[in-house]
């Protein structure tokens, strides 16, 4: 596993936001708190993150021991395994045992990170360095790192979705292996074409479209649609802007002329774990999988007894143009605001999101995508062939993200929460339903503010 994922579902995503909404209550500190520090001078700077895997962990310690050999005064002390509700008591009380450098999986809380200054400030110290962000790092990844102008974190590596398919199932349904589903309507046809029922279940499912399956999450589907979530004054646009109905549309379709809701959540519940042997698509119990880079290394892992197709996400049939898009989020990292050693933690955080050697050697051992320029372009990088797609789809011109938002992932889940209503057909009046949680969800941020 490339990096341990956040978890998935209204339950966990509501879980991290309410700890963000901690951070809030005591982090209003700045680069300037802790930027007097002597860079060149003999000091220690503690660095926590979040990955627990002994793969994991041995690409990071590579990577600190290679920052130290290249700055022999910076020694690093790495706390791995530190979720966001560990970073976040630590950042509230603050002290001389909290962290210098942090990291988050959570990007969908950048904004909530910078407004409240849970994160520090970086434009100090990325003025001073001279660095040319746009020149370095792609659009996507600059955006999703910082909120209304403000920039809190850097991007470490990126997590880029895509389409994975079953080339052996492919073959037994009559379709090509070389052509996977280019837009939506091709999509529910081809899992038409791979689904073979079972009794009151499935012996083999095509696609599994509701939300509550793996991945599939409301913004994870809207990387092909591409909406902007706001308007110039900040208000929700999910109730005005046509490509999020057109996409529970398509959705709902999906999942009525796949078996309907009750059948497919039924179908649902006999799935291994996302992160084990065992995931539906390593077994071929689904047949075509929406997901991020890491299921490719995953899927290999667990030796898959079939041929893996990888391909870019569908997009919608009016912007088969755009093909090869698609949604994009990452690992972000910062310093605590509270530290006393920020200039020599900025060190640290340049080196591992801006120094091309380092990005590439972490990229290649956690086997995620890299999030710079040069690194994208590196003739180091040793990826399996098929990960190309994600290096494609990371700089596809149009591949998007989730917008940020003061309260962070709180206007996700709201989102997400009437999906799972309109899905199940709790809610018939789509129109309505989405200027309610339009409403809802400029509601939230007022209060947020």
């Amino acid at each position: 596993m490339p990096a341990p994922r956040r978890p998935r579902g209204l339950a966990a995503a509501l879980a991290a936001t309410t700890s963000v909404a901690l951070f809030a209550s005591a982090c209003t500190g700045s680069a300037n708190n802790g930027a007097t520090d002597d860079p060149n001078a003999r000091t220690t700077i503690t660095f926590w993150h979040g990955w627990s895997a002994p793969s994991e962990v041995a690409a990071i310690n590579a990577n600190i021991k290679r920052f130290e050999q290249a700055h022999p005064n910076i020694k690093v002390d790495v706390v791995g395994n530190i979720n966001d509700d560990k970073l976040n008591q630590a950042l509230r009380t603050g002290g001389s045992k909290g962290p210098d450098v942090v990291s988050s999986f959570t990007t969908s809380n950048i904004g909530k990170f910078c407004s409240s200054g849970a994160f520090a400030d970086l434009q100090p110290f990325i003025a001073k360095s001279k660095l040319e962000l746009d020149k370095i790092i792609p659009k996507t990844l600059l955006d999703y790192t910082q909120f209304e102008g403000k920039r809190c974190a850097m991007p470490l590596l990126t997590d880029a979705y895509g389409l994975y398919y079953n080339k052996t199932a492919f073959k037994a349904a009559g379709l090509d292996p070389e052509k996977p589903p280019k837009t939506y309507s091709e999509l529910l046809a081809a899992a038409k074409r791979l689904t073979k029922p079972k009794g009151d279940g499935y012996e083999q499912l095509g696609f599994m479209p509701n939300y509550r399956g793996y991945e599939t999450t409301t913004e994870h589907y809207l990387g092909s649609w591409g909406p902007a979530y706001f308007d110039a004054n900040g208000k929700s646009t999910v109730g005005t802007d046509p490509g999020v109905a057109e996409m529970m549309t398509v959705q709902k379709k999906m999942v009525d002329e796949l078996g309907g809701y009750a059948k497919l959540e039924k179908f649902r519940t006999t799935f291994g774990d996302e992160w084990g042997a065992k995931h539906p698509f390593h077994t071929g119990q689904v047949a075509m999988q929406l997901d991020g880079e890491w299921r490719l290394g995953m899927a290999t892992d667990a030796k898959a007894a079939f041929d893996i197709g990888v391909a870019p996400m569908p997009v919608p049939d009016a912007q088969a143009a755009d093909y090869g898009k698609g949604y994009l989020s990452g690992t972000v990292m910062g310093i605590a605001p509270q530290s006393k050693k920020q200039n020599a933690a900025w060190e640290l955080v340049k080196f591992m999101t801006t120094d091309t050697e380092a990005v590439v050697a972490f990229a290649n051992g956690i086997r995620n995508v890299p999030s710079t320029f040069e690194a994208l372009k590196s003739p180091n990088l040793k990826f399996d062939p098929r990960f190309k797609t994600f290096l494609d789809i990371a700089q596809h011109p149009k591949s998007n993200t989730a917008a940020g938002a003061v309260n962070g992932a709180t206007y996700l889940n709201t989102l997400q929460d009437f999906a799972l209503q309109y899905e199940k057909g709790e809610v018939t009046d789509l129109k309505a339903g989405l200027a309610k949680t339009a409403a809802q969800i400029d509601t939230d941020i007022a209060k947020a503010k």
